[in-house]
């Protein structure tokens, strides 16, 4: 059982198909993640899983990978106990989980937005690249600035998870990127293709980051590291002040506009 700790958990799944269906009823969501790169062993802490959780999900994993055979269930070294009870995030913690409430503003509207979409129509390709100025000012230069230049390397890039996040961050960008070249080509079919993915990505990822990710980080860093983190956060807050404050203000008018179509469209 060992040599699968330290092994990839989607080249486990790949494998043993069955442990992802068992990951699943633990609601760890592997199965689905698009990177998998974790190993094993982290699944547990990463997930906070309580102790006999923990051995339940290794038992049942170790009697797939060894059908027939009584396994010993090596009880994983944590750096930090398991916590108990809602979700509390530390200050910097809390503005990054702030922020993917206004991206998820975006994440909702995209269906909205792309009803009907037809980017040889001026209004409708200046929407779409209104929503696309969003995504790479706010999402990525300002929110992801937050975590890739500050956050991730606070805990090293070599980490599994923060890989993982990485790659996330390159295919969402890779999604931006072909929605932009889909507009200036006329080719609606691939932006509406791009955008959805994008949206689908982007709502995984958050969901990732503010339950599993953010909660495992808190519980690894000092109060010192809050601080430092706070510090530099707010830093970067003042660097970007006018492209928040103006990205924000084009996500109520986005949905003010959808809304006001609605009423008009059940009148």
């Amino acid at each position: 059982m060992e040599q699968y700790l330290n092994r990839g958990i989607k080249e486990i799944i790949g494998e043993f198909p069955e442990t992802g269906r068992i990951l699943d009823e633990f609601n760890i969501g592997c199965t689905a993640c698009s990177v998998g790169t974790c190993l094993l062993k982290d699944i547990v802490e990463v997930h906070n899983l309580p102790y006999e959780e923990e051995h339940a999900l290794m038992l049942r994993i170790g009697r797939v990978i060894y059908p027939g055979v009584e396994v010993e269930v090596p009880r994983i070294e944590r750096k930090t106990q398991p916590a108990s009870g809602a979700i509390k995030y530390s200050p910097p913690m809390k503005t990054l989980v702030d922020e993917h409430n206004v991206i998820k503003r975006l994440l909702a509207l995209i269906p909205r937005l792309l009803e009907g979409l037809a980017v040889t129509r001026e209004d409708d390709r200046q929407l779409v690249l209104g929503a696309v100025d969003f995504i790479r000012s706010y999402a990525d230069r300002f929110h992801h600035a937050k975590e890739e230049d500050i956050l991730f390397r606070e805990f090293g890039e070599d980490l599994e998870i923060v890989k993982s996040m990485h790659e996330e961050h390159r295919i969402g960008r890779g999604h931006v990127k072909a929605v932009i070249e889909a507009v200036e080509s006329g080719d609606t079919a691939a932006v509406k293709e791009h955008l959805t993915a994008y949206g689908e990505l982007l709502t995984g990822h958050i969901r990732k980051e503010d339950e599993i990710l953010y909660p495992w980080m808190d519980r690894n860093l000092s109060t010192a590291q809050v601080g430092e983190l706070f510090r530099k956060f707010a830093e970067t807050d003042e660097r970007f002040r006018e492209t928040a404050s103006r990205q924000t203000e084009f996500i109520r008018s986005l949905e003010k506009q959808f809304t006001c179509e609605e009423v008009t469209n059940h009148v």
